[in-house]
């Protein structure tokens, strides 16, 4: 089945019970037992499977081609979860550029514990090359990056994890599987903040891990899953699974807009540079046409002068709103630097813009106020 008809009907099924065509949200923490002591029905206790979260697992498995899925609490909670499937002493190479948690679980969480880690220029397929050890036993890649948008061969990364005994893991949160799959390029595990455009509606905290095969790995991620605790709510899982519904739709109306977006600003004399792999002047441009079926809703851009020039025009913006997140319908902005570590790396007049449903016309006339 396409992608539209999967995000449908993939985890659905008629309620047999009453006949409803919407599942039920099942909010009970415990179930009962057979009269022997046997758990007759498949569940028993709502942290080590929950219908709802069940569900969602056969639907985000189901998208990204995969044999299995894992839903969590939160994305940092499947990233986290993720890595500790590894072992002290083991070796993971992870892109400079990236989502600020994940380098932070990496660096000042994970480190301390015992696993290395070496940030490399994931778009310099050299330099990860490089940065192989005989301990690498991951090497996450997060493309589109964050803020920056930087763009990473997927499938000659993947190479480069398995010459090495190395599985490949890649945040495909920016991107959603109707715009890339990450499997098809040889990847092996999935991770997502669901929080984004698969939940869609910025009302859910969640997030997921795909694997390409239910083999050992993905059966010790989900014994820390359920042992440790980071369960996605019933909920939540509901939430997640009825926004994946219209997602095909909502990330072609975020492409489009963004696109325009990305258009008006390049051409605007306050803009120093635009990040966004749809512009035939990114250097990810021609990588990116080759594993995305589109180029996605998110893009930043640098105001010309520095942090405070690029407050200023955040600061009047009327339709858009100043906000954390992304894959909403709202089109929200933020100063990324302001929110990420002392020692971020994000230039300090980046404006980060995820693309919302808004009519594009209406987006692009507030940033042309903002910038005036």
């Amino acid at each position: 089945m396409r992608i539209e008809t999967l995000a449908v009907h993939a985890g659905h099924e008629i309620d047999p019970g009453t006949g409803a065509v919407t599942a039920p949200i099942y909010l009970s923490t415990t179930f009962e037992r057979a009269e022997d002591g046997t758990v007759s029905k498949g569940y028993f206790y709502s942290r080590l499977g929950n219908p709802n979260r069940a569900a969602l697992e056969v639907c985000l498995a189901a998208l990204e081609g995969g044999g299995a899925a894992a839903a969590f609490a939160s994305g940092a909670a499947a990233t986290m979860s993720v890595l500790q499937c590894l072992a002290p002493g083991d070796h993971v190479i992870a892109p400079i550029d990236a989502y600020h948690g994940t380098t932070i679980l990496l660096r000042d969480i994970l480190g301390p514990w015992g696993l290395q880690v070496t940030f490399a220029d994931m778009t310099d397929l050299d330099e990860v090359k490089r940065s192989i050890r005989p301990q690498t036993r991951m090497i996450w890649v997060e493309t589109p990056s964050n803020p920056l948008l930087r763009i990473s061969d997927i499938a000659r990364i993947a190479e480069l994890a398995h010459a090495a005994g190395a599985r490949c893991t890649v945040d495909n949160t920016w991107a959603s599987p109707v715009l890339q799959r990450p499997f098809e390029l040889g990847a092996d595990l999935i991770v997502h903040s669901t929080t984004k455009y698969l939940g869609g509606h910025c009302d859910v905290l969640s997030g997921a891990v795909v694997a390409k095969t239910d083999d050992a790995f993905f059966q010790r991620l989900r014994t820390i899953q359920m042992q440790g605790g980071a369960v996605a709510p019933p909920f939540d899982c509901w939430l997640v699974l009825r926004g994946i519904r219209t997602l095909p739709y909502r990330v072609r109306g975020h492409c489009e807009n963004a696109r325009k977006i990305a258009e008006f600003l390049s051409r605007h004399p306050r803009v120093e540079a635009v990040h966004f792999p749809g512009l035939p002047t990114h250097p990810g441009h021609a990588i990116a046409a080759g594993q995305m079926r589109d180029f996605g809703g998110m893009l930043s851009f640098q105001v010309r002068g520095g942090k405070d020039q690029a407050l200023a025009v955040a600061a009047k913006v009327r339709i858009i709103t100043r906000a954390t997140s992304l894959g909403g319908p709202d089109s929200l902005i933020e100063h990324r630097a302001t929110i990420e570590p002392p020692d971020t790396r994000t230039p300090q007049n980046l404006l980060r813009l995820s693309a919302g449903l808004e009519h594009a016309d209406d987006l692009i006339e507030d940033l042309a106020q903002a910038l005036a």
